[in-house]
C-alpha cells in the first residue's frame, strides 16, 4: 500500500496547493484576513504530504518494489543501496517528484522565514508558489505518475543508467534543482511585488538573500555536473556546451545580473523595472531548462525521452508563466518609477552595463541552444552548433563583462570620476598585465590556443583578483580607525563579493591554463610499454579483471614517472553492466595542485593492446576552487545580518525603511 499512500498524497498536496494559491489572492484584493492566513498553514500541509509521497517513492526504490513501474525501470536488486535512493530521481517522473519536493521546501521556507513581512504580501508571493505547485502536481498525477503500479512485478527491474551510477549522481541533481526552484522565490516575490506596486528598496532587501541562496545552490550544482562530466565521461573534458548543460547556465547568468541589479535597487533605488524583468527571465529560464530535458527535444546524456504529450503540457505550462508575467508586467511596469538618477560614469551605470552585458551572454547561449531545434521542428534541416559557435561568441562577451566587474565596486555611486578611478586601479592594472605575460613564460611547451588567447584570459583573470585586493585595501584604509578595526565592521555582502570575485578569477585561471597548456594523446599502448606525455611517462604495468556489485570489469595499472622519479599509479577500468549489456570507461585521475594526470581505458586491439586516452591538464583543481569560491561568497553574502535587522525594523516601522548606509557589497 505505500505506492497509495505516496499518490493519494499528491491528491491532498494538490488540494492544499489550490487552496493556497487561491484563498490567499483573494484575501489580499479583499481584505478577508481569513484567506490570508491559510497561506502559511497551506505551505506546511502542501510540504509535509510532498515528503510523505517522496518518502514513499524511496522507499519503493530501497526495497526494490519492482511492482512499481517507475522503479523497474529505474532500478535492479543488484544496485547498490545508495544508488537506489539516487535512482529516485534518476528517471523522468522522479526527477519531477525531486522538483515539486524542494518547492514545497522553499516555500515552507518563504512561510517560517516571512513573520515579520506585511501580511498581504506575504498572501501573495505564497499563492504564486502556489500555483507552481499546482501546475507540477497536475503534470505528476496526470502525466507522470511514478507510482503507477505494474502486473506482473517484473522480477529483477532494468537498471539504472550506468553514466549515473556515481557517488556524484546523489547530490549533484538535488543541488542543481534547489538552484533551478529557488529562483521561483525571486519569481514570486516580483509578481507579488507587479500586483501590489510594493517595489523598492525594501523589496530588493527582502528578495537579496533568497536569490543570492539560489545562485548558490546553482553554482554548487553545475561545479557537480562539470566534475562529473570529466571524470565519468571519459573523455577528459568538464564542459561541452552541451544542450542541457546550457539550461542551467542560462539562468545561472541571469541570476548573476539579477543580483547584481538587486545592489542597485536597495542601495539607490533604481533599476526597479529591471530588477523584476530580470526576477522573471531567471525563473522562466529555469522552467526553460526542464522542458529541455523532460521533453523529448533534445539529445544528451542529461535529458530523458519522453512522449511528446509529456513535452506539450510542460511547454504549455512554461507558455503561461513566462506569458502571463510578461503580461503583468508590460500593464504595471510602467506604475513601478525609475528611481533615483545617476551620471554617465557611476556605479549604477557601470552595474547596469555589466547587466546588460550578461543578458546578452545568456541570450547567446539561449540561440545557440534553440536554433537547431527550430530548424528541426520547421523541418528546415538538422544543425548541430557546438562548442566553437559559443567559444566565439561567448569569449569577447564576457571580456568586457569581467573588466565592468573589477571597476563597479570601486566606484562612486551617483558619479564616479574617471582620475579616480584611474588611481584606484591603477597598481590592480599593472599587475594584471604582468602578470598575463610573464606567467605563460614560465609554463612549458607552446599554448594550444595561442598566446594572445592565453594573455588575454590570464589578464582578465589577475585583473578579477587585483581589482578585488585593491577594493579591499582601499576600503580598509580610507577613513579613520586602524584597519583591523575598520576590517570587522565590513558586513557579510562585501566580504561575499570579494570572495565571488577573487572566485571567478582563479577559475578563469584554471580555464585558461588547462585549455592553453593540456597535453593530449591517443594512443595503442601493449601491455609493458611507455609512453610520454607532458614530462610524464606513462607505463601500462598491468591488466586483470574485477568485478562490481553489478558490473565485470577490465583494470588496468598504470605507473607514472617524472625524471626516473615514481608519481603516482593509476587504475583506469573497462566496464561492462551486464544487466543493460552497456560499456563503460571509469577513467583514473591524479589530481594535483598545479596538474591533473588522465587515463582512460578504450577498446582493446588485440595481442593486449588498449587503445589509451592519456591526459596531462594543468590547474584543473583551479577551476573547482574558483567554483566553490563563487559558491562560498554567495553563502556568505546570503547570511548577511542586515537582511535580518531590515525585517525587524519592518515590524517595528509601518512604512519602509532606508537604505543602508554603509556601502555594501
Amino acid at each position: 500500500m505505500i505506492p497509495e499512500i505516496g499518490l493519494f498524497s499528491l491528491i491532498l498536496a494538490l488540494l492544499a496547493a489550490l487552496a493556497q494559491g487561491i484563498l490567499p489572492l483573494v484575501g489580499a484584493a479583499t481584505g478577508w484576513q481569513a484567506g490570508l492566513r491559510v497561506a502559511r498553514p497551506a505551505a506546511v500541509g502542501q510540504f509535509g504530504l510532498t515528503t510523505v509521497a517522496f518518502c514513499c517513492l524511496a522507499w519503493a526504490f530501497v526495497d526494490n518494489d519492482f511492482s512499481v513501474l517507475y522503479v523497474a525501470a529505474n532500478s535492479h536488486a543488484d544496485l547498490p543501496a545508495g544508488y537506489r535512493f539516487a535512482a529516485v530521481w534518476g528517471g523522468h517522473e522522479g526527477s519531477l517528484l525531486l522538483w515539486l519536493y524542494l518547492l514545497t521546501a522553499w516555500t515552507l521556507a518563504v512561510a517560517m522565514c516571512s513573520r515579520r513581512l506585511p501580511l498581504p504580501f506575504v498572501g501573495r508571493v505564497l499563492a504564486v508558489m502556489g500555483w507552481i505547485s499546482v501546475g507540477f502536481l497536475l503534470f505528476l498525477l496526470f502525466l507522470s505518475n511514478p507510482f503507477e503500479r505494474l502486473m506482473p512485478p517484473a522480477m529483477a527491474g532494468r537498471d539504472l543508467n550506468p553514466l549515473l551510477q556515481d557517488p556524484g549522481m546523489i547530490v549533484h541533481p538535488p543541488m542543481l534543482y534547489m538552484g533551478y526552484v529557488g529562483f521561483s522565490v525571486a519569481f514570486a516575490f516580483a509578481i507579488a511585488a507587479l500586483l501590489s506596486g510594493e517595489l523598492d528598496a525594501m523589496w530588493a532587501r527582502w528578495v537579496r538573500p533568497w536569490t543570492l541562496a539560489a545562485w548558490t545552490f546553482l553554482t554548487v550544482g553545475i561545479l557537480l555536473g562539470s566534475a562529473w562530466a570529466y571524470y565519468v565521461l571519459g573523455w577528459g573534458g568538464w564542459w561541452f556546451w552541451d544542450p542541457v548543460e546550457n539550461a542551467s547556465f542560462m539562468p545561472w547568468l541571469a541570476g548573476t545580473a539579477l543580483i547584481h541589479s538587486l545592489i542597485v535597487t536597495e542601495r539607490r533605488g533604481a533599476f526597479r523595472s529591471w530588477t523584476v524583468l530580470l526576477a522573471i527571465c531567471a525563473f522562466s529560464l529555469s522552467i526553460l531548462g526542464t522542458f529541455l530535458v523532460r521533453s523529448g527535444v533534445l539529445t544528451s546524456v542529461h535529458a530523458f525521452a519522453v512522449d511528446p504529450g509529456r513535452g506539450l503540457y510542460i511547454l504549455g505550462f512554461m507558455t503561461l508563466i513566462v506569458g502571463g508575467s510578461l503580461t503583468l508586467y508590460a500593464w504595471r511596469a510602467p506604475t513601478v518609477g525609475l528611481g533615483g538618477g545617476f551620471a554617465l560614469l557611476s556605479r549604477e551605470s557601470l552595474l547596469l552595463s555589466n547587466n546588460v552585458v550578461l543578458t546578452v551572454a545568456a541570450g547567446s547561449v539561449l540561440l545557440g541552444t534553440l536554433y537547431p531545434v527550430v530548424l528541426d521542428v520547421l523541418e528546415w534541416g538538422k544543425i548541430s552548433i557546438g562548442p566553437p559557435y559559443f567559444e566565439a561568441v561567448f569569449v569577447p562577451l564576457m571580456t568586457p563583462a569581467i573588466f565592468l566587474m573589477g571597476v563597479g565596486p570601486v566606484a562612486r555611486w551617483k558619479q564616479a570620476e574617471l582620475p579616480d578611478l584611474r588611481r584606484r586601479l591603477r597598481a590592480a592594472f599593472a599587475v594584471s598585465v604582468a602578470t598575463a605575460v610573464l606567467l605563460p613564460l614560465a609554463m612549458p611547451g607552446p599554448a594550444r590556443l595561442g598566446s594572445p588567447m592565453v594573455i588575454l584570459g590570464l589578464w582578465l583573470a589577475a585583473w578579477s583578483v587585483a581589482s578585488a585586493a585593491a577594493h579591499a585595501w582601499q576600503r580598509l584604509t580610507d577613513g579613520d580607525g586602524h584597519w583591523l578595526r575598520r576590517l570587522g565592521r565590513q558586513p557579510r555582502a562585501w566580504y561575499g563579493m570579494l570572495l565571488a570575485h577573487a572566485g571567478v578569477g582563479i577559475f578563469i585561471a584554471g580555464v585558461t591554463l588547462a585549455n592553453g597548456y593540456e597535453v593530449k594523446q591517443e594512443l595503442r599502448l601493449a601491455l609493458g610499454e611507455t609512453r610520454e606525455a607532458g614530462g610524464y611517462r606513462f607505463t601500462f604495468a598491468g591488466l586483470g579483471p574485477a568485478a562490481g556489485p553489478n558490473y565485470s570489469a577490465q583494470r588496468a595499472v598504470f605507473t607514472v614517472t617524472r625524471d626516473g622519479r615514481p608519481v603516482t599509479t593509476l587504475y583506469p577500468e573497462k566496464r561492462l553492466y551486464t544487466v543493460q549489456d552497456m560499456a563503460l570507461s571509469q577513467a583514473d585521475i591524479d589530481s594535483g595542485f598545479t596538474r591533473d594526470l588522465f587515463v582512460a581505458l578504450g577498446e582493446p586491439v588485440g595481442d593486449q593492446a588498449w587503445t589509451v586516452r592519456l591526459q596531462v591538464k594543468p590547474f584543473m583543481t583551479w577551476i573547482w576552487s574558483g567554483c566553490i569560491l563563487m559558491a562560498l561568497g554567495g553563502l556568505l553574502a546570503a547570511g548577511d545580518k542586515r537582511y535580518r535587522r531590515a525585517l525587524e525594523a519592518q515590524a517595528r516601522m509601518p512604512a519602509p525603511v532606508a537604505a543602508p548606509t554603509r556601502e555594501g557589497a
